[in-house]
């Protein structure tokens, strides 16, 4: 085998790598339990409250172009993790908007998801869990 062979070979090798790595990366940052699937059912929803999120000007540039950068993601017609693949491959949408959502959260804070959610309150408060905050917004 020539050299150049031997070069695909091991981009090949190291993109799989790559592949497998995030495979178990989402998979350990999916919500567990009924939440995962409470979130794909939230996904009009979702779509709708990272639009509105992006569009935010009172939020930094640099979560805007998170967010933007996640509806990128989420348009795209090919997914990292194909559909065949047993929960993570329906799932793989659900599981980056989480990751997105709780860190916007931590920058812009839960009064702004709050703002602008666009569903039910009991959507709200799957979001919030999802986020990584309690279900319900504390009383005051």
């Amino acid at each position: 085998m020539n050299e150049t062979g031997q070069i695909l070979i091991g981009v090949a090798a190291g993109l799989l790598l790559c592949w497998l790595i995030l495979l178990g990366a989402l998979s350990l940052a999916r919500p567990q339990g009924n939440l995962l699937i409470e979130a794909v059912r939230l996904l009009p929803d979702l779509l709708r409250l990272i639009s509105r999120l992006a569009r935010d000007r009172s939020l930094p540039r640099r979560t805007r172009a998170l967010l933007w950068a996640l509806a990128g993601y989420l348009a795209l017609p090919i997914d990292l993790v194909p559909d065949f693949i047993p929960v993570l491959g329906y799932a793989d949408d659900a599981i980056a908007i989480a990751l997105v959502l709780r860190t916007v959260i931590r920058r812009a804070g839960a009064d702004t998801l709050t703002r602008h959610w666009p569903g039910t309150a009991d959507g709200l408060g799957v979001v919030r869990r999802l986020a990584g905050l309690p279900a319900a917004a504390p009383q005051q």
